[in-house]
């Protein structure tokens, strides 16, 4: 949908945990090495949440940070949605846990199951309620603890990832040159079975026997995945850029989803954009799911890489397979 939505950020936060898993933790015990994994990924550590975190917890602590930046406290929002394939619990929705950690009060929360582009589904769902008239400001959370969701025992997934939370705070306001200009999203269900944690809904349900299979972990058909990934990542930027009546030139940043240095570099590539237009930051995060494309924001953000004016595209594939992608000027 091309036209500007009169939604614009006020703030942003990030918080990953203390503890780093670098590519040697993998090494000791898998028949890995360092070099395969950075060759394959570009991923050389991600963060591990602690055993008293949980996706609630880094979700809070990041909007905490993003309420500071947008100089604001929780009773100053209207709404509160969080993107999130690792809740703390089949249900309530984790942002329950968080609205009440931030001591929030009878503040509408609930979770948007976006996968890797869940981030970009939230923020666009939390714009159409406020243009709604009946909210004026949003916290949109992604937050994910996928560590403990990953097969020890599997190298090829058990390696990418990454926990981390991500907020940011929206706004419904009337400045002229801000908001978001253009947004897509969409599904290729047929391929929901690519990426997929197989037990513990309605379908399978928890038992023995799923637990004994390694069920209840992430199952990933990577290659497939990968060569998805590539192809339509370029064939949604050109559409945003034609949409938009943008080039490359017109972006101060592309910021796409973290899953693997090698799909970031192809598509940069084949738009030829220079690299110091593409955030990455894999090599330190590895793949944090719904979080990954607001970490990126938050952090060139806070460096001073990125100012109000700017105009940035954000882009994100992955469970679902669903995509995502936002431009929006700063």
């Amino acid at each position: 949908m091309k036209g500007r939505l009169p939604i614009v950020l006020r703030g942003t936060g990030a918080y990953t945990p203390k503890e780093i898993l670098t590519n040697q933790h993998f090494v000791d015990y898998l028949d890995t090495t360092d070099e395969w994994i950075t060759t394959r990924t570009g991923i050389r550590e991600r963060r591990k949440a602690a055993p008293d975190e949980s996706t609630s917890t880094l979700g809070a602590e990041a909007a905490r940070r993003a309420l500071d930046d947008a100089g604001l406290t929780i009773d100053d929002i209207d709404i509160i949605v969080c993107a999130t394939a690792t809740g703390d619990h089949m249900f309530p929705a984790t942002a329950c846990f968080i609205q009440h950690q931030l001591g929030g009060k009878n503040i509408p929360a609930f979770d948007v199951g976006g996968a890797c582009a869940g981030f970009i589904y939230a923020t666009i769902t939390a714009s159409g309620l406020m243009l709604t008239g009946a909210y004026k400001r949003a916290l949109v959370i992604g937050a994910e603890t996928l560590t403990r969701f990953a097969n020890a025992q599997d190298r090829s997934t058990c390696i990418l990832f990454g926990d981390a939370g991500g907020a940011a705070i929206f706004e419904r306001s009337d400045e002229p040159d801000r908001g978001i200009i253009y947004f897509e999203l969409g599904v290729e269900g047929s391929r929901a079975n690519d990426i997929i944690l197989p037990a513990g809904g309605s379908k399978m349900p928890a038992s023995q026997t799923t637990v004994a299979e390694n069920l209840h972990t992430l199952h990933m058909k990577g290659r497939e995945v990968y060569k998805f990934a590539v192809v339509k990542m370029v064939e949604l930027i050109e559409r945003a850029l034609d949409e938009t009546g943008l080039t490359c030139a017109d972006l101060k940043m592309l910021i796409p989803h973290q899953s693997n240095l090698r799909i970031i570099e192809s598509v940069r590539e084949r738009m030829g954009l220079p690299i110091e237009k593409v955030a990455i930051n894999i090599d330190r995060f590895g793949n944090t799911s719904a979080p990954s494309v607001v970490l990126s924001l938050d952090e060139h953000r806070r460096s001073g890489v990125l100012v109000e004016g700017d105009t940035i595209l954000l882009i994100a594939i992955g469970a679902g397979l669903a995509w995502g992608t936002m431009v929006m000027r700063l």
